[in-house]
């Protein structure tokens, strides 16, 4: 049996205990957090212990032991930092920190200390972007010459929030989501997947604004729209566009010189992948309106199910790290990787009007493929 313990009982922590229990050797030695309440239902519902105090929870803890924060943005700094130098290796709910200087403290104590920190989000190790890669990789399209991405989320301040709970009861937390903003929130979804395929993104060329200044009070001043073209020191030309204001669209298109890969659901690991070829017909160039649908050979990864807007299995980066450690390899999320993510979201994130280019400072390779992609 392998062990895991959370910090933070929050809407999303639910998620990954449904996740979690598609892997039946990983067990929850021990939850916290700090509102005494969400902490007992959040227990009573799952049956797991829990500690009264951030000071219990790492009382007793085996050195090394593998934490998920699952904490709101604002105290991903403090925990994070908290559990490394309680001596324990952290996978972090994005972002990893909400600044650079923050983010660059949490690398450094990490390699200090030979401990593991790593970022959500884990879709990149799932079936989709998993095929998505393989695709990329056997050029099934050709030679990729350029990429839309999008992840819009539709008009969010209109939506039912209220509405929205958690199995154990937790709202859905839009202070937290308005305030820190759908960039930071959601563009790791598809960068995830894009730097694990081409590696460092060299420059970012982003616009950001807020477009909905009257919504909820704690987003004032949060871009709630960016769009950002990025480039990749070995890969192609990128737009990303994140909103919660534009009609929902999680598409993704490759566009390469036979034709286009695509798939259109970024938060579903079973989202099919498909290739369009491109082809002339009389005195027209158009892709083939149904594209043929590419498969991986064998057994993926459990899938935890569809609850609310995702069908993700939230546990697949956890269990990396786990099997890292116990394999004595590198983590395919690894430290690098989960710094220069950050430092891309945020350059989108910050870039308002006026930015303009930004170098990146940080740098990662490509993630070596799941053995079941290869």
């Amino acid at each position: 049996m392998t062990r895991v313990s959370i910090i933070g009982c929050g809407f999303v922590a639910d998620l990954y205990m449904r996740s979690l229990a598609c892997f039946p050797h990983v067990s929850v030695d021990r939850v916290y957090d700090r509102d005494v309440d969400r902490l007992k239902a959040f227990a009573d519902h799952w049956s797991v212990p829990t500690r009264d105090t951030l000071d219990a929870f790492f009382q007793g803890l085996p050195s090394g032991s593998l934490v998920l924060n699952l904490t709101n943005p604002k105290s991903h700094f403090e925990i994070n930092k908290a559990c490394l130098e309680a001596g324990h290796h952290v996978y972090s709910e994005k972002p990893l920190a909400v600044g650079m200087d923050e983010a660059r403290a949490l690398y450094d104590l990490a390699a200090a200390k030979g401990l593991m920190l790593a970022s959500a989000p884990c879709s990149v190790l799932g079936e989709a972007a998993q095929t998505l890669g393989k695709a990329l990789r056997d050029g099934v399209a050709g030679a990729p010459r350029l990429i839309y991405a999008e992840l819009d989320d539709g008009f969010i301040p209109q939506a039912p929030v209220e509405d929205w709970k958690s199995e154990s009861g937790a709202a859905w937390p839009a202070e937290d989501e308005f305030r820190v903003g759908c960039t930071l929130e959601h563009a790791g979804y598809y960068l995830a997947w894009l730097i694990s395929y081409f590696g460092s993104v060299r420059r970012v060329v982003a616009a950001s604004a807020e477009v909905i200044p009257d919504k909820d009070p704690s987003g004032a001043g949060t871009p709630d729209y960016s769009s950002a073209t990025l480039y990749f020191e070995n890969g192609p030309v990128t737009r990303l566009t994140c909103s919660i204001v534009a009609p929902h669209d999680h598409q993704i298109r490759v566009i390469g010189d036979n034709g286009v890969l695509g798939l259109k659901r970024a938060w579903d690991n079973r989202a099919p992948v498909k290739f369009y070829r491109r082809m002339r017909v009389r005195r027209r160039l158009l892709e083939l309106p149904f594209g043929r649908r590419i498969r991986l050979s064998g057994q993926t990864h459990p899938f935890a199910g569809k609850w609310g807007a995702a069908n993700m299995n939230f546990a697949l980066g956890p269990v990396e790290m786990l099997e890292s450690l116990k394999e004595n390899r590198s983590c395919r999320l690894s430290n690098d990787f989960a710094l220069h993510l950050n430092e891309v979201t945020l350059a989108i994130q910050n870039a308002g009007d006026s930015t303009g280019p930004q170098d990146m400072t940080t740098r990662c390779d490509p993630m070596e493929p799941m053995p079941w992609a290869t």
